[in-house]
């Protein structure tokens, strides 16, 4: 039995769509579920990387969580990647907005970044945190 990720990252994109496209052709997320709305809206869309998963929907929907973040700006993601560079080339090849190349890190990572359309900041690379027993 597949375990659950314990802290899922939620973002509200303008067009979740082109979020989901970025993230899965760009980035090599998995797809996982993508649930509309009677209007054609991504009400709740689920991508997997590695053990993770990245949740997503639509910006301008009705509701708690739509009026709590409604103010929200960009966030920042940092995903674990056993090749920076493989995923670099990937990534821009793609056409995603690199705002640091790879480059080793004072802290033993190799690490780069890159925006999305809707401003997120996306950091990859090869440092994993642990959590000590």
């Amino acid at each position: 039995m597949a375990q659950a990720a314990t802290i899922s990252p939620t973002l509200l994109y303008e067009d979740p769509r082109a979020a989901i496209r970025l993230l899965v052709d760009g980035f090599g997320f998995r797809e996982l579920a993508v649930y509309e709305g009677e209007d054609g809206s991504v009400v709740h869309a689920e991508l997997a990387v590695g053990d993770s998963v990245v949740m997503l929907g639509s910006k301008g929907r009705e509701g708690k969580f739509a009026e709590a973040m409604a103010g929200a700006g960009p966030a920042g993601m940092y995903v674990v990647v056993a090749d920076a560079d493989a995923h670099h080339a990937r990534a821009a090849a793609y056409g995603v907005e690199i705002l640091m190349p790879p480059a080793d890190q004072e802290y033993g990572s190799r690490d780069y970044m890159a925006r999305d359309a809707e401003g997120n900041v996306w950091s990859f690379g090869t440092y994993a945190p642990r959590i000590p027993d």
